[in-house]
């Protein structure tokens, strides 16, 4: 008798901790690592909204909350997706969790059953297939191309759908390729839903980090009847710098929200209070110190795209969001450092790491061997040194 439940014996270990966990183990032995994989702002969360949970604390707001989140801060989610969305919903239909990732895993959790399909485009997050796998379902992967800046097509979405599909998994602007699809990609892409009737969850956690003249369109507001089938994601994580507060929450037809609020009553319970009183801040003052910090991760990338268009033997697809850039890294394999051959982006990821004391993300975790991710969440003396880094790497393989 196996002693572990066949759901998590289907999980992998994410690759992304992986890398992070090696290099933090080197740098405290002193050597000198330049991480490109860490998936959050290096920023400090803004002095007003931290004054806010210090103030939380102070008046003894440490209780137990409702599950779905304060109504204070569902109604503040409310308002928030009507100014920036153009969504309406009541605050019944907003869940607060514990980070979207856990809002993530309430809507596989609620709409996947056992054999059920849900389409992923390619590459994709990480964590969206394993949580599919988890909760029954069956990932099915749509492969994005280069050629189209790493965004599906309506064409292409319809050939994936089968009748087992239940669910399509949108996630823009996207971790970890940075495409960002407009308003008439998007809304295609809904028609298809709409007219297959299956669900969709879309991802917006990285709504904020735009760049240029790109604008990000929420799926919901596709059309009545796309937002009829639309569970949206978001949370605080990366636009207010807020990763370790957990705070995320979801916008989903009523039927939906009565699910998951009453699933989370007995999962977690309430995201924490503190942070939620932080989150109504957060959600209602200007975002001066927002537009600053999307404005120096729009100078780092334009800095990372020029590095890396002088790079020898590799390249990337310009990103329009999110702070992630894919670098294609394929053209060094089959070559090797030293005794050390490289044949996958794991390997090239690995070799890095020991030779040039450079952190990256294997694309393979992401669906798409042939590159690494970088993140640009690190200053841009250290990215730059990382660049030219990487960049003495491939000049010294043979």
């Amino acid at each position: 008798m196996e002693v572990l439940a066949k759901r998590i014996r289907t999980i992998s270990p994410s690759q992304t901790l992986a890398i992070s966990a090696k290099a933090k183990a080197m740098k405290q032995a002193g050597e000198d690592v330049i991480s490109f994989g860490a998936g959050e702002p290096d920023f400090s969360t803004p002095e007003h909204i931290v004054e806010a949970a210090v103030d939380a604390l102070r008046k003894g707001y440490t209780k137990y909350t409702p599950a779905a989140g304060t109504p204070e801060l569902r109604r503040a989610i409310c308002s928030k997706l009507r100014r920036d969305n153009g969504l309406d919903y009541e605050p019944s239909q907003i869940i607060v969790s514990n980070g979207a990732k856990h809002s993530v895993f309430n809507v596989c959790y609620a709409l996947v059953d056992e054999g059920d399909e849900v389409i992923i485009p390619a590459p994709y997050w990480l964590t969206y297939p394993e949580i599919v796998k988890c909760c029954g379902g069956v990932p099915v992967f749509v492969k994005a191309s280069k050629r189209a800046g790493y965004k599906i097509t309506p064409e292409a979405l319809r050939a994936a759908i089968t009748p087992k599909t239940k669910l399509f998994i949108f996630n823009s602007p996207c971790n970890p390729t940075g495409a960002v699809y407009s308003e008439e990609e998007v809304k295609a892409l809904a028609a298809v839903c709409v007219e297959a009737g299956i669900y969709v969850l879309s991802d917006e956690i990285y709504e904020k980090l735009v760049y240029g003249d790109k604008k990000p369109f929420s799926f919901a507001a596709s059309s009545p009847e796309a937002m009829a089938h639309t569970v949206t994601v978001n949370g605080l994580s990366k636009t207010y710098a807020m990763t370790g507060w957990r705070i995320g929450y979801l916008a989903a037809p009523k039927e939906i929200a009565r699910a998951i609020d009453s699933f989370q009553s007995h999962a977690t319970s309430n995201p924490n209070s503190v942070a939620q009183y932080a989150a109504v801040k957060a959600l209602s003052s200007p975002e001066a110190a927002v537009e600053e910090m999307v404005a120096r991760f729009a100078r780092r990338r334009l800095a990372m795209i020029e590095r890396i268009s002088d790079m020898h033997g590799a390249y990337c697809i310009i990103p329009d969001g999110a702070f992630y850039a894919m670098l294609v890294v394929s053209g060094a394999y089959g070559k090797s450092f030293g005794s050390r051959k490289i044949e996958n982006s794991t390997d090239f990821a690995d070799v890095l790491l020991d030779a040039a004391k450079v952190a990256v993300v294997p694309g393979v975790a992401f669906g798409a061997d042939d590159c690494v991710r970088l993140s640009y969440s690190l200053s841009m003396k250290d990215m730059l040194e990382g660049l030219d880094r990487i960049d003495a790497f491939l000049q010294s393989l043979s």
